[in-house]
C-alpha cells in the first residue's frame, strides 16, 4: 500500500493512494465501523504517524478501504481534490536521521575529489536534518546565494519506522520497518566544509525533499535490491543499487537504536551512491531553475526544482 500526506482545504490530510483513487483517511475514519474508530484518537485531526503507530489495526483500516471502496465513496477524492502532495511525514517525531558515507563508490569519489585516502567506515556515521528542512514532491529547493554558492544533491532510500523500540537487535530490526520513501539530501558543500561537520550544510530550510509517498515494506520486498537514480535537467548523475550499501538497513537500525528510542514515524535516510556534483570534474553545482528528479525502484519519483531566494 501507498500512504501519502496531501494538502486539502489548506490543511495536511493523511491519504491512502491506490491505482483506483485517493482516499482521505480522516474522512474515511468517520465512515469506518466503530471498532476501527476506536483504534485512533478521534479528538484531534488524524495524521499519517497515527496510522503508522496503530500498527496492524492501522493497516487493517486501510486495507478495508481498498477492499470495499464503494463503502467509502464519499472519502474518495476527485481528480482535483489533491491540491498537492506534501512530504509523507511533514514533521517526524525527531529530526530526520541520516547516514553518511554508506556507499563505497561515493567514498572513493570523495577521496579522489579531495586527494585523500579515507578508509571505509567501521561503524555507521549518523547525522540529522531538522524537520524544518522537509518539503514534499514538487516543492522548491531554496537557493540563497548569501548563504551558499555550492549547492549539491544526494538521492537516498529512506526508511520509515513502524514499531518503535530501543536496543533493537539486528536480527529483528526489519520487523520495525513500516515502509520506505525517497529523500534528497540537499547539501551546501561550502557550509559543510566551513563548519567541519554535516548538520549546518545539510539542515537549511527545504534541504530535505521527501516523498512522494510511503510504500509499505511488504510491497517493496528486499530493500537492498532496488535501482536508485538521480537526474539533473534530464542528465543522469547518480545510478546504483541499494545493494551497494556498506551497512544494511538492519545494521543501521540496530546501531542507531542502541540506547536511543526510535518511534513510529521516525525517518532514516540510508546514504547516497556516487555521482554527486562536488566530485565531478569540473564540479557541477546546482543553480536556480535546475530540476532534480530522484527515483527509487518500487517506490516512485521525487521531483523538485531549485528556486532563487527572494
Amino acid at each position: 500500500m501507498k500512504f501519502a500526506t496531501i494538502e486539502r482545504d489548506r490543511r495536511p490530510v493523511p491519504a491512502l493512494w491506490t491505482d483506483n483513487g485517493v482516499w482521505d483517511l480522516q474522512a474515511a475514519l468517520a465512515l469506518a465501523p466503530r471498532d476501527a474508530g476506536q483504534v485512533f484518537d478521534t479528538t484531534r485531526p488524524l495524521t499519517l504517524i497515527d496510522v503508522i503507530a496503530a500498527g496492524a489495526p492501522g493497516l487493517a483500516f486501510a486495507r478495508a478501504i481498498a477492499a470495499a471502496p464503494d463503502a467509502y465513496a464519499t472519502a474518495r477524492l476527485p481528480g482535483s481534490g489533491v491540491a498537492r502532495l506534501l512530504a509523507p511525514i511533514p514533521r517526524p517525531p525527531k529530526n530526520v536521521f541520516c547516514l553518511g558515507r554508506n556507499y563505497a563508490e561515493h567514498i572513493r569519489e570523495d577521496n579522489t575529489s579531495r586527494d585523500q585516502d579515507t578508509a571505509l567506515p567501521e561503524h555507521p556515521q549518523f547525522f540529522t536534518k531538522p524537520w524544518t528542512a522537509i518539503v514534499g514532491d514538487g516543492a522548491g529547493i531554496r537557493y540563497d546565494e548569501k548563504v551558499t554558492r555550492r549547492l549539491d544533491y544526494e538521492v537516498e532510500l529512506a526508511v520509515v519506522i513502524g514499531k518503535g523500540g530501543r536496543d533493537i537487535a539486528e536480527a529483528h530490526a526489519m520487523e520495525h520497518v513500516f515502509g520506505y520513501t525517497i529523500v534528497n539530501d540537499v547539501t551546501a558543500r561550502d557550509l559543510q566544509k566551513r563548519h567541519d561537520q554535516w548538520f549546518k550544510g545539510k539542515g537549511l530550510d527545504t534541504f530535505c525533499p521527501m516523498g512522494p509517498w510511503i510504500v509499505t515494506a511488504d510491497e517493496v520486498g528486499d530493500p537492498h535490491a532496488l535501482r536508485i537514480e538521480l537526474d539533473v535537467n534530464g542528465q543522469r548523475r547518480q545510478g546504483a543499487s541499494t545493494g551497494d550499501m556498506i551497512f544494511t538497513i538492519a545494521q543501521q537500525i540496530a546501531s542507531l537504536s542502541a540506547g536511543l528510542t526510535l518511534e513510529p514515524g521516525d525517518v532514516i535516510a540510508t546514504g547516497t551512491p556516487s555521482g554527486v556534483g562536488y566530485a565531478m570534474n569540473p564540479r557541477q553545482w546546482l543553480k536556480a531553475g535546475d530540476e532534480i528528479v530522484c527515483r527509487v525502484e518500487r517506490i516512485g519519483t521525487l521531483r523538485n526544482r531549485v528556486v532563487a531566494a527572494a
